[in-house]
């Protein structure tokens, strides 16, 4: 995509026929990217002090500002009107929770490698993967066994789960997503909990399994990125499906980890085609105000609505 198509996207989308597409955004005005920051930050902050985390601070501090330098080089090449540093803080927040390296070089790429893909990589003014589950899968890709994803290193602290999951929900539900997560544990925990009924299993080993907090911020913060996921609901919930699917299915069938980090990946190439199939309004982080200055909802089923969302946001 040049430059100045990126530049000049109008306020409506078009979809992959060249029809205009409708987008919408929650109800309100604030940005619910703010309450992914918070708490990833937060995350981060108790598993650094509380967990142990297997993250030093220069880590930390190389993989944050790696995409933050990032952002701002792509939004000063694509000419956008403004920097926004938000959805570059949480690529670098998930990448510290999740990305684990012995080497800085390669944290401040697998950051620089997550935002630049999202401006690289997209259809029809879209983003195709999640900017860290990208990072994250390019890394373990081309760097043989030097980055790596410990889904061990939250332990089995039932409170922090649970605290985990009930943050996760608050940020879904503000991004409209809780479909597309609680599709993806639905299949996802049926599929763990019937290979182990179908094998004699007890249930104590299908738990056991399950408790990990990489697969929480999995299902709460990565596969409902609305902006990667599909633009329909019903399209939402196939997706989700897939992923579950191939998840389990790298995970027990060929014995690989981090079956859903690599499922989401080879799944995010069907989100075109799934938009085409089942298409819908393209979601908007934020809604936009009335020239009076009043608050609206923008309905998902308007076929009217405007957005000011930029096409690399």
């Amino acid at each position: 995509m040049s430059q100045s198509t990126l530049a000049e996207t109008p306020d409506i989308s078009r979809a992959s026929d060249g029809a205009k597409q409708s987008t919408y955004a929650p109800p309100g005005s604030f940005d619910p990217r703010v309450y992914q920051i918070l708490t990833l930050a937060s995350l981060l902050f108790y598993g650094v002090w509380k967990l142990d985390f297997e993250i030093a601070l220069p880590q930390i501090v190389i993989s944050l500002a790696s995409a933050l330098t990032t952002q701002a080089l792509c939004a000063r090449f694509w000419r956008l009107p403004s920097f926004d540093p938000k959805s570059a803080l949480i690529s670098g927040l998930s990448l510290c929770l999740l990305l684990r390296t012995n080497s800085l070089w390669l944290a401040a790429a697998g950051a620089a490698v997550a935002i630049g893909g999202k401006f690289v990589l997209r259809w029809h003014g879209k983003h195709l993967f999640n900017p860290t589950n990208f990072g994250i899968v390019a890394l373990m890709l081309v760097t043989d066994s030097k980055v790596w994803v410990s889904p061990g290193q939250w332990g089995n602290v039932a409170f922090f789960g649970f605290l985990m999951a009930c943050l996760g929900g608050l940020v879904v539900t503000r991004a409209a997503r809780t479909d597309i997560t609680l599709t993806w544990l639905a299949v996802y925990l049926g599929l763990v909990f019937g290979r182990s009924l179908w094998l004699g299993e007890p249930l104590t080993i299908p738990l056991h399994r399950l408790q990990s907090g990489s697969l929480l911020l999995f299902a709460f913060f990565m596969i409902s990125d609305p902006k990667t996921t599909p633009d329909s609901r019903w399209g939402r919930i196939l997706f989700a499906a897939l992923v579950a699917y191939g998840a389990w299915w790298v995970q027990f069938r060929i014995f690989r980890t981090n079956g859903p980090l690599w499922s989401l990946a080879l799944c995010s190439f069907m989100t075109p085609l799934i938009d085409k199939l089942l298409p819908g309004p393209r979601y908007s982080w934020r809604s936009p105000l009335p020239p009076e200055g009043k608050r609206q909802t923008i309905s998902p089923h308007s076929s009217n609505t405007l957005s000011p969302l930029l096409a690399a946001s």
